[in-house]
């Protein structure tokens, strides 16, 4: 038996098919994982993703804490409630994980760190908070709900004590806030408009039930990966880790060069890196032939092999997409090595599909 969200009845319940993920028991869907992914696009659906590892950081040098930590900057958070995504790096630059941290106060941010990595992320912070005196606190009495689509913000305000809704409805995007007891941002994991809430646990089944009954569809993780991956965001574990980094992951964005004067974990081996040339890049696959893109499949090219990090079939496009590392000379057309046959894939720059719209043909 996996680690269980507060939720996890309320998911048997509902018939979700359970899996094993990163060891937690979470649901994968609830029937069809197409409909799911066509409701989020389309509608509104929410997925249970309180198996993600809420930190508060508490303490006056905390900002200059953060500054060290991470490779972007969050100098650049001044309004309350900003968020700023980034990535944890190891001194040789490998990403340790990728997170969300939001400016509360000059001594409060609170960041949100993937499930897999939770251990290790956390003996990490705590282990370089010592010298900043931070006070490092795992908000275990936290749940978490993503309300993903073009029609979610308005059905989930709708179930809102009428004192926060206007508050809520009002975010802009990267942007959260505590609403009474919720803490809502408008962030989210699929390249829809939506929010993710932090709910305290005690109020996590009901509060799902009440989306429910607002029209909000379950959806499971099933639904969350396709979307994501039209989405062209990056799954850790998948397209990026430890033996990577950000400059051949598609992250170079993240980085935060100025000042130049600001030191952070992993900078001296990225900037080696930046000067020499990464040898690799993340990119975007189209597959030309029949057949589905999965991870692993080895790609070929004139610069040399590469590899499928994530591959599936988009229900939005009815084709197969994925994200693929390979040699940093790749031209525009590759091959990919799909059960012994090579067919034809166009490399393209992500996202395939945003706000419910393809950005690729």
């Amino acid at each position: 038996m996996g680690l269980r969200t507060p939720l996890y009845a309320r998911h048997v319940e509902l018939g979700a098919r359970i899996v094993d993920f990163g060891g937690w028991d979470m649901p994968v869907n609830y029937g069809s994982q197409i409909e799911e992914h066509h409701a989020v696009r389309r509608d509104a659906g929410m997925f249970d993703v309180s198996h993600m590892c809420v930190v508060d950081l508490k303490g006056p040098r905390v900002r200059g804490f953060l500054r060290y930590l991470l490779a972007n900057d969050v100098a650049r958070l001044q309004a309350p409630g900003k968020a700023l995504y980034s990535c944890m790096l190891r001194e040789d630059a490998g990403i340790l994980d990728d997170l969300i941290v939001y400016f509360m106060t000059e001594s409060w941010f609170r960041m949100v760190v993937n499930a897999g990595t939770r251990d290790k992320d956390l003996a990490w912070i705590r282990k370089h908070a010592a010298a900043f005196d931070i006070e490092v606190t795992e908000r275990k009495d936290l749940a978490m709900i993503a309300l993903q689509g073009p029609n979610a913000r308005a059905k989930a305000a709708t179930q809102i004590g009428a004192g926060h809704r206007a508050a809520a409805l009002a975010l802009g995007a990267f942007v959260g806030a505590e609403c009474g007891d919720l803490f809502i941002a408008r962030t989210g994991y699929t390249g829809e408009d939506g929010w993710e809430v932090m709910v305290p646990a005690t109020r996590a089944v009901a509060m799902w039930n009440s989306w429910s009954e607002a029209g909000i569809k379950p959806c499971g993780l099933g639904a969350r990966d396709t979307l994501r991956l039209e989405a062209g965001m990056n799954l850790y574990g998948s397209d990026m880790n430890e033996s990577t980094h950000p400059l051949e992951s598609g992250l170079g964005w993240t980085i935060a060069w100025e000042p130049a004067e600001r030191d952070f974990i992993g900078r001296a081996a990225l900037e080696k890196t930046r000067a020499q040339g990464s040898a690799r890049k993340l990119v975007g696959l189209l597959l030309e032939e029949r057949g589905v893109l999965r991870s692993h499949q080895k790609v070929v090219s004139a610069s040399g092999e590469g590899e499928v990090t994530s591959g599936t079939f988009s229900p939005t496009l009815e084709r197969s997409v994925g994200l693929a590392r390979v040699p940093a000379r790749t031209g525009a057309e590759v091959q990919v090595d799909i059960r012994g046959k090579l067919l034809a894939a166009r490399v393209v720059k992500p996202p395939f599909v945003r706000n419910g719209r393809p950005l690729v043909s």
